[in-house]
């Protein structure tokens, strides 16, 4: 008996150290394995807390005007720049131990290995809100055991190296709030119009519901679901003591306004124009040795709202019910700053931009900077040329060209430059780079920065080098502005997602293309173009937009058999459109060729309208003087046709017109057969 009872105790006492020894090996282990794992931590590092944002986009006065993102619509906030009620909603819903676990609340995670087992699946109920985080950042959504191990692993280094306001902070910055937006921002101002940091209690608890079920609880999916599960969150915030049995009340009786559809309008915001300033913006950030794939960016842009309205409104008034397509763009004279650009119909259809992607030959609307090549070269807004029907030989006598002018006809006799310029004469724009040469009219072509060639073809003269909207409007803009080199821009500035400045635009040192008299008679000779009294056989081209006018323009179109281009500007502004087909369809109908100047006239005169008329000045060293069109010589009462030419001092004309310098040899024969005087007629 004593040697049962002994045996009894030797095996009790062996079990009692075998269990210890279990325990101590266990403890042990987890020890070795906290350690390894702590060890790991530090070799690994603090992962980041960063993911990628959506960038601003600003109007020139600071407005918010839409974003640019990659695959997520992101905009990271501070957790001091979020409703504190959403704060503890989220909390109440996703991880009411989140202040007390360290990344790991086991008693859930052993509920949920016992429904796995039980279910044979992978649950997901047991995540914290670090352990959400983990996911959201650095894996995908498979449910596989290595993502969940990899999850736990992040989860234990975030806790190691962040503090749970930081944790919290991510979360609310990554989470997916259904129709593409991530994190509570993105989220605020989608459904409810607002900054995260606006939102009410009830606000708060519907958006904090949503991540369980993005397309199950989203509002807009099922507006009834997502209630419901707002009065759940609600009651347990209450439970939790987070809110009173009052505020959960007054919160459940709270009529909810979404404002989708607002976000949605200002998504619409001159797409074309953020597409251009996003390209723009990343040439920029490149010189900066940045990459604008980084995000975050605050780009402030030069866009004026009421300039894209009248733009936009311009297109759909005066567009045909047909395919022509077109393409707009503004800037402002003083620096070159894009106020409005419209680069299609149809954003939605069509994301090419027309005025910044498509080169099409831009006709006579190239004329101005040919001409301003002849003001260099002896020309003056008096020079006469002959511009009857003429054909030219080039290359070295191997080759000729007969150009014809819109309205198929040629004047008799000669035209001075101005008279060519207000109707287009293309006689004598060929004539023009004879007499002055293909390298000047080359030189001209690249100090406003437009498409050159080598070949020397009279052609050219007729714009046949084709070029961007863009380009040409912007070297207009250099002709308004009195001659001075402008770089057409949309950019005012560019802010890192910390805040910090990266880039901003300042004014460039003023530089003369070309001299302020020249770029001022350019100017004048343009007004023409809207000019009856210079319509003789062929009227000035922009003379049926004259009856509309409030305010003086200088301008000119261009005319291919495709391709229908209008760029003008008063002292202030520069537009320019064109209109055409995207596969260089032949423009046939009326409407398709008068498009362009009516969508021009529409936006000059909406942006000018109660503005008092402001007239171009003539700088010194140039003079306005009543001349005869026909002669160039100084008018008289007895001269039927005359305009006001500006010239310089040196070109003002010393001779008078007589009525006798009308008739031309027929006529004058049969004046003097009314009078019998031999002598007379001798």
């Amino acid at each position: 008996m004593k040697r049962q009872s002994y045996r009894k105790k030797r095996k009790r006492l062996k079990w009692m150290k075998y269990s210890a020894f279990t325990v101590v090996a266990f403890i042990c282990a987890i020890a070795v394995s906290l350690g390894a794992l702590r060890l790991y931590a530090q070799i690994a590092g603090a992962p980041p807390l960063t993911a990628t944002k959506a960038s601003v986009f600003l109007d020139s006065n600071g407005n918010r005007i839409g974003d640019f993102f990659t695959a997520e619509r992101r905009y990271w906030v501070k957790l001091d720049e979020v409703s504190p009620y959403l704060l503890d909603a989220t909390v109440a819903v996703e991880d009411k131990d989140f202040y007390k676990h360290n990344g790991f609340d086991f008693s859930r995670i052993a509920s949920a290995l016992l429904t796995d087992l039980k279910t044979q699946s992978k649950a997901e109920g047991a995540s914290t809100i670090t352990m959400q985080l983990a996911r959201n950042l650095y894996l995908t959504l498979d449910k596989t055991w290595t993502r969940k191990i990899q999850e736990a692993f992040y989860a234990y280094r975030l806790e190691v190296f962040y503090d749970k306001d930081e944790i919290l902070e991510g979360y609310l910055n990554t989470v997916n709030y259904g129709h593409g937006m991530y994190g509570v921002e993105a989220a605020s101002r989608y459904y409810f119009g607002k900054s995260a940091s606006d939102l009410t209690l009830a606000e708060s608890a519907l958006l904090a519901g949503i991540p369980k079920g993005p397309s199950i609880y989203s509002p807009l999916n099922d507006y009834e679901k997502s209630i419901n599960r707002q009065k759940v969150i609600l009651g347990l915030m209450e439970d939790q003591n987070y809110i009173s049995g009052e505020e959960k009340q007054r919160a459940n009786a709270e009529d909810l306004v979404l404002k989708n559809e607002q976000w949605a309008a200002t998504k619409s915001v001159a797409p074309y124009f953020l597409d251009a300033a996003w390209q723009e913006a990343e040439k920029i950030l490149e010189e900066e040795n940045r990459n604008i794939r980084e995000g975050g960016w605050e780009i402030r842009t030069t866009l004026n709202q009421a300039h894209q309205k009248a733009a936009e409104e311009a297109v759909k008034n005066n567009m045909p019910d047909s395919e022509l397509q077109v393409g707009f763009v503004s800037m402002d004279v003083e620096n070159g700053h894009v106020t409005a650009l419209v680069g299609g119909r149809d954003y939605e259809k069509s994301s090419f931009n027309r005025v910044t992607q498509a080169v099409r030959q831009p006709g006579s609307s190239i004329k101005p900077i040919l001409y301003a090549a002849a003001l260099e070269n002896g020309f003056s807004p008096l020079t006469y040329l002959d511009v009857g029907e003429t054909i030219f030989t080039y290359d070295n006598g191997r080759a000729t060209y007969k150009p014809q002018n819109v309205n198929g006809k040629y004047a008799d006799g000669e035209m001075s430059l101005a008279q060519a310029m207000a109707i287009s004469d293309n006689i004598y724009a060929v004539k023009t780079l004879e007499k002055i040469g293909y390298e000047h009219y080359r030189d001209m072509l690249k100090r406003f920065d437009l498409n050159y060639t080598d070949a020397d073809n009279p052609s050219i003269a007729l714009g046949t080098i084709e070029t961007s909207l863009y380009d040409l409007t912007n070297a207009f803009n250099m002709i308004a502005a009195n001659g001075q080199e402008r770089k057409a821009t949309t950019i005012l500035s560019i802010k890192d997602s910390s805040g910090e400045t990266v880039y901003e635009y300042k004014k460039p040192k003023s530089k003369q293309v070309i001299s302020e008299k020249d770029a001022f008679l350019l100017t004048d000779m343009m007004t023409g173009i809207f000019d009856p009294v210079y319509s003789d056989y062929s009227p000035a081209t922009g003379v049926s937009l004259r009856p509309r006018m409030t305010h003086t323009y200088a301008a000119k179109s261009g005319t291919t058999v495709s391709d229908q281009w209008l760029i003008g500007y008063t002292p202030n502004v520069t537009a320019g459109v064109w209109n055409g087909y995207d596969q260089g369809k032949t423009l046939s109908v009326q409407e398709d060729m008068a498009a362009s100047k009516q969508v021009w006239i529409d936006f000059m005169e909406t942006i000018n309208k109660g503005t008092p008329n402001e007239n171009f000045k003539p700088p010194k060293g140039v003079e306005g003087v009543v001349i005869d069109i026909e002669t160039g010589k100084l008018a008289t009462d007895s001269c039927p046709k005359q305009r006001l030419v500006y010239v310089k001092t040196e070109d003002v004309p010393k001779e008078k017109c007589s009525s006798f310098e009308f008739f031309d040899d027929d006529s004058w024969n049969d004046f003097l057969d009314l009078f019998p005087f031999e002598a007379f007629k001798n």
